[in-house]
This record gives C-alpha cells, structure tokens and sequence, in this order.
C-alpha cells in the first residue's frame, strides 16, 4: 500500500464546526489520506467572540491550539499566530501544507516558515488589488512566491494574486453548504398562497450591503412586499429610520443571529434571498455563501452585479444593477405576477448548489490541489 498524503489545514474560520468543518467530513474513511485541521481556541471577528468547537470532526484529526492576538484585527491585517504549531508539524510531517488565510496575514509567514519540505496550499478570497502597508505587501509578495497551489474563490481573487507575482497552478474553490440543514421545505414552498411578496436577507446590517435599495424599491413597488432581516450591526437604527420615512416601517421585521437552523427556516419564509452589495474601493462581495444556502433551501436569490455574486447565484435567481431601487421594483413587479417562474429558478438553485457547492464537491477540490501541490514532495 503506497504511504498516506498527510496533510495539515489552517483555518480560523473553522473554530466553528458548522462554518468551517463539514468540507473536511467526506474524507472520512479514506485510507489514502490523514487530514488534520489546526484551528483557533477562540476567535473574533465583527464583534462576535466565538470558543472552538471539540474536536471530534469526521474526515479530520481536529487540534485545537492556543492562538495569539485572535481575531482579524484593525483593517483585516491578521494578525494572529499559533501557539504549538511547529510542535504539531514536526510531529505529523505532512506533505502538504493547506493555509485557509490570506497572504498577508503573518500565520501565513508562520506556515511557511515552519514547513520544511511539505507543498504549500493558499486559499485566498480578497478580490480588490490594492497595495498594502509594510510590512504587510512584502509578506504577500514572499508567500505567494513560495506557493505551490493556489485555491482562489473567484476570478478577482485570481487576478490579484497574479498581480502580485504568483505563476503557478490554480483551482477555483468555492464555499459548500450543510444540504442537510438548508433544505426546501416538505411538501413544497412555505410562501404558497399569500399576497405579495417577502424578501428577506441575511448577514450583517451593513451600508454596503445596500438593504436601503430594497427599501427604496419597496416604495416604488406595484405589489405588497414584507422585507424579513436577520442580522446585527451599525446601520439597523439607519435603516429603521428610513423605514418610517418611507411609510414601511410595519413591512420591515429584524431580528438577531440564529443557529444554522433558525437560519434555514428563516430562509423557507421567503419568497426570495435578497443581496445588493454596493462595491467600493475597499468592499465587493467575495462569495455570499447566504446564496448558496438560500439556493439548498429552495429559495431563489436576486442579487447585485457586485464580485462574485453572479457567478455564485447562476441561473438560480436574478441579477439587478447597483444602486438601482427601479430596476428592482420593476423586477419584484414582474416575480409577484409570475409564481411558475419563481419555482423554475428555484429549481435551478436547487441544482447549482447540488453540482458546485456540496461539501462532496468542495473536498475534491481541496484533494486536487492537495494530490497537486504534493508531488515535488514525497
């Protein structure tokens, strides 16, 4: 029997089991293969605190390890390295190295230097070419040419690594989604019957997001429309407050965080996932992994033409310009008269998710990059 690929994976966002984790359970069983995922103790970030989840994980050998400074830190510079990370190294001596980071962030600077001869993934999701602080770019440019395979989530994030140096391999990778937990409703849709329509969207309660062009929309609109958020953050006073002004404020209903299934029922209510980020010179939409669970739930999506949001949504829903209230009230006019087409891109979601974005899907194409990165090193 040849040796196992031994492999360590990175990853802060994985010090939640459901946020981070489950891409890692269908190599579960596999005797080709000895994954073990590094996580955080605890983590921070948009004023969440969140503890590690035990270990435990099907498909991986989880280690939780002492972090320092953990949390994204002042303009998502990242700050944070591990505690016992050589230690573990050392112990595993993996033939690949998978850093779910940013090149930048000095646990990058870590990985590499503490490799040894083990290949190196980078997964990398910025998708705005901007040239960074020192000593913040000099990391960058020194990960990048020390890279062996990238897993880029988006054409952007592809273009900015090879703007700043990187000329090896890439494979796309995108976030999947708990098909489990985000599924359609029994027997059909939980929107069938009523008047109007409801929109809903989930995530942080952010301007850029642009949930006022949905207000703003709501005003203009032919038909009756209930907008359902879920969420926290600064601009939610802002918002009510528009609300009121706009005479909505008995159609617009916040309320907080839930768990994955809260979130999935929340989702079911809705007769479509809203996301209209604005781009700006610092934010465009990375991924809206909220799209894919909404598509999983049975909900189809409109979103903006910002990132990566048309390529992740397909023909799962409908795409609107920026910072066009009209364009969307003559789109929400047009949905409330046409329930059959509603359920068609519904469908269609339903099938994007299950051919791009299941965690089957997402772990083979970490173990191609793996299998890739791998081959000067064993």
């Amino acid at each position: 029997m040849s040796e196992k690929l031994r492999v360590i994976s990175i990853a802060h966002t994985a010090v939640s089991r459901s946020a981070g984790r489950l891409r890692y359970a269908p190599f579960a069983g596999r005797d080709d293969l000895d994954v073990h995922l590094v996580v955080p103790a605890r983590w921070k970030q948009f004023g969440r605190e969140m503890v590690a989840d035990p270990p435990g994980d099907p498909g991986v050998t989880t280690h939780v390890l002492p972090i320092l400074f953990p949390h994204a830190g002042p303009f998502s510079w990242y700050l944070h390295v591990y505690r016992g990370l050589g230690r573990l190294i050392r112990e595993v001596r993996p033939h690949v190295i998978h850093l779910w980071e940013e090149p930048w962030s000095l646990v990058a600077l870590q990985a590499l230097a503490l490799k040894g001869k083990a290949g190196f993934v980078l997964e990398v999701d910025q998708n705005i070419l901007k040239r960074l602080p020192p000593p913040f770019e000099a990391i960058r440019r020194h990960v990048l040419a020390n890279t062996d395979h990238i897993l880029s989530r988006s054409n952007d994030a592809t273009m900015v690594v090879e703007a700043r140096g990187y000329r090896g391999p890439v494979s796309m990778i995108g976030y999947g989604v708990d098909r489990g937990v985000f599924a359609p409703a029994p027997g059909g849709t939980e929107t069938a019957g009523r008047e109007g329509l409801v929109l809903g969207y989930v995530g942080r309660l952010v301007e850029e997001k642009g949930i006022q062009d949905a207000l703003d929309a709501m005003a203009r609109s032919p038909v009756p429309v209930t907008l359902k958020l879920m969420g926290e953050g600064p601009y939610e006073a802002a918002l009510r407050e528009k609300a009121a002004g706009l005479g909505l404020a008995d159609r617009v209903h916040v309320q907080p965080w839930d768990k994955p299934e809260g979130v999935a029922a929340f989702i079911r209510s809705l007769d479509a996932l809203i996301l209209l980020t604005h781009t700006t010179p610092v934010v465009k939409e990375q991924f809206g992994r909220v799209i894919i669970e909404a598509q999983s739930a049975g909900v189809p999506v409109i979103g903006a033409q910002s990132g990566a949001i048309p390529d992740v949504i397909g023909e799962g829903g409908w795409i609107v310009p920026q910072r066009d209230p009209a364009a969307l009230a003559t789109l929400i006019g047009r949905l409330a008269a046409d329930p059959a087409e509603r359920k068609h891109r519904a469908a269609l979601g339903e099938e994007n998710v299950r051919q791009r974005f299941t965690y089957e899907a997402i772990a083979g194409q970490l173990l191609g990059a793996y299998r890739d990165a791998a081959r000067g090193y064993r």
